[in-house]
């Protein structure tokens, strides 16, 4: 398509976890107690220097095992009604990047060791950003059709529901996923 252009990252190292298939990690980091650990990769480690003071970080990730790209999604839990993919957190998307914020609990020899993981072992690891509550916290922030009832539903049911992501009303082009 004219004005797209290709974008190459190049992976800095590995998520390890107890998760090994689709459907097995939690929905979201934030309702999580999984511990795993972050493998970088030895040419990037001097990148760490200082990430121990941090009691949090943001995990960018590719999602490497999404089946397909779509463009309107059922959310992976319990609305009943499909988003455009924008409006959720579904891996399925154009560019599937993930991002997850976990609790650093330790950093020794390029490994850092954290909680709050929903992540696949084997995920490709793409950057790692402190979090920092005066710049990544929003007061006041509205979470759109995510209501009080669907946040309860997603830390009930911990986990993805698969039959909720296989249905979607309407995928992307295939040139473009």
């Amino acid at each position: 398509m004219a004005g797209h252009q290709e974008i190459t990252y190049e992976v800095i190292g590995v998520v390890r976890s107890r998760s090994r298939t689709v459907g097995a990690p939690p929905i979201q980091s934030v309702f999580s107690a999984e511990e795993g650990i972050v493998e970088v990769y030895p040419e990037f480690r001097e990148g760490l220097v200082g990430i121990e003071g941090f009691s949090h970080l943001i995990l960018v990730y590719h999602f490497d095992r999404a089946e397909r790209c779509a463009l309107v999604e059922l959310p992976l839990t319990d609305a009943e009604e499909p988003h455009g993919i924008f409006a959720t957190r579904h891996f399925n998307r154009p560019n599937p990047i993930g991002l997850s914020c976990v609790t650093l609990m330790g950093v020794e020899d390029g490994v850092l060791r954290v909680a709050g993981l929903d992540i696949l072992d084997g995920t490709p690891l793409l950057d790692i950003k402190p979090y920092i509550p005066a710049f990544d916290s929003v007061p006041g922030a509205v979470p759109g059709w995510v209501t009080p009832r669907h946040v309860g539903r997603v830390r009930e049911a911990g986990r993805y529901a698969p039959e909720r992501g296989a249905r979607s009303p309407r995928t992307a082009p295939e040139d473009r996923c």
